[in-house]
């Protein structure tokens, strides 16, 4: 793979936003489609999985984001993990920097800088699905060197493990759910995915939104795409995420709905696609007078997966638009963007665009 300038999965690929977010022109979830999964959850028939299929499908084509509901996640499950998170993130921040990432880790707690020039204002928390896995030390490709991985778990709150690792094995489940149904709205067997993923780099992230005294300076998080195959997000209660509307570009607000995931597709998706869905720019708002919390579950490939658009959806009319790349390599650059000014800008899917 040839290492050109550089970007990040749900490490945001950020875009230059400007000093002070736009005060007008976000306008409320118009259209953002709410699926009922209970059809695909059940195996009713393969009638209404098709049918649950193609509204999917539609949403990913029109908006590249959509939201679920009866989609198989027990309540109970969300509400254990949002109250260990919470009395994380109310920890003091020394007690939470000892389980802070690293070069050689970005697994684990990290926040921002917190200035009067800061462009994002949130804490976050990084845990994989496989307790432990290598992954490439550098994006070089003649550097073979490979690291391990691991989650570093706090000792407060005590309960803080068993809720994240609960909530990880419910939102897979969820993840390869949506998958099945992508592949069916593609026209491909449910299963054309699953062999990319043997030894996922799968993680969940929680984030924590301070209030933000200025947010006219700052953003939550700033605008980008998801570097992954797919986002599953439970929004909290507060709003703040706006999506970028395919058709116009326009900044649309997406409202929180109780017991509903909020669902996106990511860059990696885009490529195996060929462009048939793509990935949109999404951001999430500051507020002044309230904090924010979310999780979401990112679902990623093994890192030795080579990416490219698959052969039984390019043909002479639609030729791949991608050329080649390692998903280990890919990410390894993003990454390491996070901890040191690199002399180029943050790879992007585009880069390796024919």
């Amino acid at each position: 793979m040839e290492v050109v300038k550089a970007l990040e999965v749900v490490e945001p690929a950020f875009i230059q936003e400007p000093q002070h977010r736009p005060k007008q022109g976000v306008k409320p979830a118009e259209g953002i489609p709410l699926i009922d999964l209970s059809g695909a959850i059940s195996n009713s028939s393969p009638e209404t999985l098709k049918k649950v299929a193609r509204e999917v499908g539609n949403a990913c084509k029109e908006w590249g984001f959509f939201q679920v509901i009866n989609h198989g996640v027990p309540a109970e499950t969300l509400k254990k993990l949002e109250s260990a998170r919470n009395k994380f993130f109310s920890l003091p921040l020394e007690e939470k920097r000892k389980v802070r990432r690293a070069e050689t880790n970005f697994l684990g707690y990290y926040e921002h800088e917190f200035t009067k020039n800061v462009r994002d204002w949130n804490e976050h928390y990084d845990i994989s699905l496989i307790e432990r896995y290598p992954f490439p030390a550098s994006p070089d490709v003649n550097d073979t060197t490979m690291v391990d991985y691991f989650n570093r778990w706090p000792e407060n709150p005590p309960e803080f493990r068993e809720a994240c690792e609960e909530f990880l094995r419910e939102t897979e489940k969820l993840a390869f759910k949506l998958l099945e149904l992508i592949a069916l709205s593609l026209g491909l067997p449910g299963n054309r995915f699953n062999g990319y993923f043997k030894d996922q780099t799968s993680f969940i992230r929680l984030n924590y939104y301070p209030q933000c005294p200025n947010p006219d300076l700052a953003l939550g998080i700033g605008r980008h795409k998801d570097g992954n195959v797919l986002t599953v997000l439970a929004q909290g209660e507060v709003s703040g995420l706006e999506v970028s509307r395919k058709t116009d570009g326009k900044w649309i607000a997406v409202k929180p709905i109780p017991n509903a995931y909020t669902i996106n597709i990511g860059n990696m998706m885009q490529v195996w696609t060929n462009e048939i869905y793509e990935s949109v720019e999404h951001r999430v708002t500051g507020n002044s007078e309230t904090e924010r919390y979310s999780a979401l579950f990112s679902l990623n490939p093994s890192h030795y997966v080579t990416m490219k658009p698959l052969e039984e959806l390019t043909i002479d009319e639609n030729p791949p638009k991608y050329r080649e790349f390692n998903y280990g390599k890919f990410t390894a650059f993003r990454k390491l963007s996070n901890f040191k000014k690199l002399n180029a800008e943050n790879i992007q899917v585009e880069h390796f665009r024919i």
